[in-house]
């Protein structure tokens, strides 16, 4: 740890008193008058998330919850890489990092980390507590930015380095959705001599040689339609994020809209109310990581770094990740599962879980099964044999 330096969140005064009087200050404009979401972010809500935005949102509550939890800031790969690190109680926690994705940031895990780290707390067993470690992707949140846009096979890169040149652990177990559910099967698969495993809770991998039987040709089929609605973010950013930045840094409650069109079109809500699964203080604390630290357009690059890695396909030869990989299969996500048959042609599955509920924020949506899951995946590897390997 002599290369780490301790961090604090501590945005000024005057920064947040900027933002406040910009979301106070937003020319209303106007929505077609049969508008609830599916033109995007609904202008009604808009405006009473604004309003709250204004006058009962409190960031400092949110500033002393990130706080709460042992923070660090070290140089990796070049990167000034932020991230938590809350040790596990007992005398043998298992190393264990997390990695969010976008339009997500630490704040997915607030409500996460102490139940992995100390299970003891809230009535589970101290033997299933993990060493966490959650960085703020590089772009992301308090992490430092990259040169130039990298994707998620160098973010994962800069991980694995963190994990054993900078905390030194000689293994340990990666945990994702969204983006980092790429980057975990990239630990996975680039460095599974120190990652021994992986738990995701998305798909963002693919096979070189697609589909194969007809459930699998079905789903793909499926899964490019259901993306054509959701492709226009996606590929802008992937393409010409700078020019998107432009609006977006001048703009608080348009970063807000943007990302809660996310939030309210990817989650597992109820009557069509994303307030039936997070809170407005949830929504906002994430929005205003983005805000405060001028982060929107750098976080944008990981869209247009994967393009340029190659995209979504594992290996060109067929290879796959052979580290023993869990699936959490959550029934409202956004990049909708494919068949087990085709997700084992890119992943060696030792743990496939259906979900009840929840969508593609898990560790936000449900916290209590993302968990199960995990400490049930880590049990089945016998740990800490599997490490010793």
């Amino acid at each position: 740890m002599s290369r780490c330096q301790p961090f604090s969140v501590a945005i000024a005064d005057e920064a947040i008193n900027a933002i406040t009087k910009r979301v106070s200050e937003y020319p209303w404009h106007e929505m077609p008058n049969d508008g609830g979401w599916e033109y995007g972010t609904n202008l009604d809500y808009m405006k009473e998330f604004c309003d709250y935005w204004v006058t009962q949102y409190d960031w400092r509550k949110a500033e002393a919850k990130i706080n709460q939890f042992s923070q660090f800031k070290a140089k990796v790969g070049g990167i000034d890489l932020h991230f938590i690190h809350e040790r596990g109680s007992g005398p043998n926690p298992k190393p264990l990092i997390l990695s969010h994705g976008w339009p997500g940031t630490i704040v997915e895990f607030l409500d996460f980390i102490d139940l992995l780290a100390h299970p003891e707390k809230h009535g589970g067993n101290i033997e299933d507590a993990f060493d966490v470690v959650a960085p703020s992707l590089p772009g992301f949140g308090f992490s430092g930015r990259p040169p130039r846009p990298y994707g998620p096979r160098k973010m994962a890169d800069i991980f694995n380095s963190l994990m054993t040149d900078v905390l030194q652990y000689d293994t340990y177990m990666a945990q994702g959705g969204d983006w980092g559910g790429a980057i975990s099967s990239w630990l996975g698969y680039d460095h599974a001599q120190a990652c021994k495993a992986i738990h995701i809770n998305i798909l963002t991998m693919r096979h070189k040689d697609g589909p194969q039987t007809k459930d699998e040709i079905a789903w793909a089929k499926q899964f490019d339609e259901d993306q054509i609605i959701q492709d226009g973010y996606r590929t802008q950013q992937a393409t010409k994020p700078q020019t998107l930045s432009y609006a977006m840094m001048d703009s608080p409650v348009g970063i807000a809209a943007w990302i809660l069109e996310k939030m309210h079109g990817w989650s597992d809500i109820s009557d069509n109310n994303v307030e039936s699964v997070y809170s407005k203080d949830q929504l906002l604390t994430n929005i205003m990581v983005y805000i405060t630290t001028k982060t929107f357009n750098t976080a944008s690059w990981i869209y247009y770094g994967r393009r340029e890695e190659g995209g979504r396909i594992l290996s060109p030869d067929g290879l796959r990740v052979e580290v023993p990989t869990a699936c959490a299969v959550f029934p409202k996500e956004l990049l909708a599962w494919p068949p087990r048959s085709y997700a084992e042609r890119i992943y060696n599955i030792t743990q496939w879980t259906e979900m009840p509920r929840g969508g593609h924020f898990a560790a936000m949506e449900q916290p209590d099964l993302l968990i199960q899951d995990i400490r049930a995946f880590a049990q089945s590897l016998e740990w800490p044999n599997i490490l010793a390997v």
